[in-house]
């Protein structure tokens, strides 16, 4: 094995008590197999065609500016921000934007659609503060629920790589916590879910996912502030929806098969044998990693019909310590809490487990974890990718990213093992781990989630602004195999923002990334801390999406 720094230390193995245990060991165990199936796989891309030349950038150093910093020859330019209009209706987009997905036009890369996630409201910047009794007017209650959800916008690229947004398109519109959703599956008019068949709206929306049959899915998280102020049920939220941009007729859609917890995100592949996974995370301290796979098959040709497969099929929680997945099923809770009256009478239909899954992965035996927030499948090896962003309740307070690998690398595997892929720290020079996303040379893209409360102070002062970086997982023509795991940052977001959602076009000459609550801190909407997006006549922060060109 070839001599490691440490760093490269770090990297293999994370912070706390594997730290120790590797120390005793020795590093000769350290080499894991898991890379070497990385080389293989840079080898030979799994059939994807090389569109990016690697790392051709230098990468910046941390900073505390008011704006977006880029790398020296590549630039950004805004593309939507919040209250802009989105098409001829006079819809507007969305605050706090997140997650995003391109959906080519034609198979453009040039001309598409963006599903942009709205992940929470603002008192000081939307709807205002409420009443004296913490109450709430209609109208207040109406804009709150507007603002979130999602926003299908259409782009448009020009030839000297700039984007601009459609404002009078016919195809654009919102999805918003005033949009009434199907639900699917197990929950669907059961009694923990007061019998509803339909239910109010999506909000609370952080990142999401891409179906394989061209369909969006959005993630709801943190619910239970929109549900007390506007009076709704909070079982009817946290859940996995799923939209098609380009339908406005297809019936918007919640699927209680994959769990209701807080959903971070939702990747999906396939099982060797043809059935859909989709692996997701719960954005909370002490909580679970999940997988779901589908009864029925993939069948392509079937289309949007594929929809269905998200509606019946097996919800696992992941074990960790055993390596092993645990069927989230009615048996298996009900034998786990045998002779607990109280938690008997909870559990008694598959509806119940579904509905109050967090709960219930704990008590089958789920791991519970360091905030696992965005999980990714790598499309070159397919092991999984999970960023644990952190956890100051065990220490944790710089994050790590995990990487999960399924026996004989199928997703339909039920045991598994893992390592640290990389840690957080002043040693790898990120903090905070959030969003993940690849690009065609096995780069994992990552953007950081330091809360505006601890940005730039204590132990994150040397991180300055959360920011965006690119970490190999494999060594190729402009990667050293001692690079891999290192990360570079590409860039950093404005004063108290986080930077979601990275998403390349096809032909990966763009990176969209949403700037999400800039200025968060503010306490007065007259004293900002923040003026990005910095347009003439703004007189706020503005959360936006922005396009990134000179790749």
């Amino acid at each position: 094995m070839t001599e490691i720094n440490r760093r490269k230390f770090l990297t293999y193995v994370g912070t706390g008590a594997a730290a120790l245990t590797v120390a005793s060991a020795g590093l000769g165990g350290l080499a894991p197999k898991v890379e070497a199936k990385g080389r293989d796989a840079a080898n030979n891309l799994f059939g994807f065609n090389k569109k990016v030349s690697g790392l051709n950038f230098k990468p910046i150093e941390p900073s505390d500016v008011d704006d977006v910093i880029v790398p020296k020859g590549y630039k950004y330019e805004v593309v939507a921000a919040y209250e802009d209009v989105i098409n001829k209706a006079g819809d507007t987009f969305g605050f706090n934007s997140d997650f995003t997905q391109y959906f080519p036009i034609n198979g453009s890369s040039n001309h598409g659609l963006l599903w942009v996630n709205h992940e929470y409201s603002s008192d000081i910047f939307v709807h205002g503060a409420p009443d004296a009794n913490g109450k709430y007017s209609a109208k207040q209650i109406e804009k709150m629920l507007y603002v979130q959800g999602g926003s299908i916008i259409e782009v448009k690229g020009d030839k000297k790589g700039g984007w601009k947004l459609v404002s009078d398109s016919t195809i654009a519109r919102r999805v918003s916590g005033l949009t009434p959703f199907d639900v699917t599956g197990p929950a669907r008019g059961s009694k923990t879910m007061a019998g509803a068949t339909t239910v109010q709206g999506t909000f609370a929306n952080c990142s999401g996912g891409k179906t394989l049959w061209n369909t969006v899915l959005s993630a709801e998280e943190n619910y239970e502030d929109t549900c007390e102020a506007a009076g709704l049920n909070e079982n009817h939220y946290g859940w996995i929806v799923e939209i098609d941009p380009f339908d406005p007729n297809f019936k918007v859609r919640k699927h209680t098969a994959l769990g209701r917890f807080h959903h971070e995100n939702a990747a999906m592949g396939l099982t060797k044998d043809g059935h859909v996974a989709v692996y997701m995370g719960d954005d909370v301290k002490d909580a679970c990693v999940y997988k779901f796979v589908s009864k029925d098959k993939y069948v392509e040709s079937a289309g949007r019909a594929n929809s269905k497969l998200l509606e019946e099929g097996t919800l696992y929680v992941a074990n960790m310590k055993k390596g092993q997945w645990v069927p989230m099923t009615l048996e298996t809770v009900q034998a786990a809490i045998k002779g607990k009256a109280d938690l008997e009478a909870k559990y008694q239909t598959q509806a119940d487990v579904l509905v109050y899954a967090d709960e219930a992965s704990l008590l089958i035996g789920g791991t519970p974890t360091d905030r696992p927030e965005d999980v990714e499948i790598s499309p070159f090896d397919k092991t999984i990718f999970i960023a644990h962003t952190n956890n100051d309740k065990h220490g944790n307070f710089h994050g790590h990213i995990t990487r999960f690998i399924e026996d004989n690398n199928d997703l339909g595997s039920l045991t598994f093992d893992f390592e640290i892929f990389a840690a957080g720290g002043k040693q790898s020079g990120f903090s905070a781990p959030d969003n993940l996303t690849f690009d065609s040379n096995a780069n994992l893209w990552t953007v950081t989630d330091i809360s505006s409360s601890s940005l730039n102070k204590g132990i994150h002062k040397h991180f300055k602004n959360n920011g965006l970086f690119v970490i190999p997982t494999v060594a190729y023509k402009n990667v050293r195999e001692e690079e891999v795991g290192e990360a570079y940052q590409f860039a950093s977001g404005p004063i108290e923002s986080e930077m979601t959602g990275p998403c390349f076009t096809p032909d990966e000459t763009t990176l969209f990334l949403a700037v999400q609550h800039p200025g968060e801190g503010s306490k007065d909407a007259k004293n900002p801390t923040s003026m990005w997006p910095h347009r003439k006549g703004d007189t706020m922060p503005r959360p936006g999406v922005i396009a990134i060109t000179g790749f």
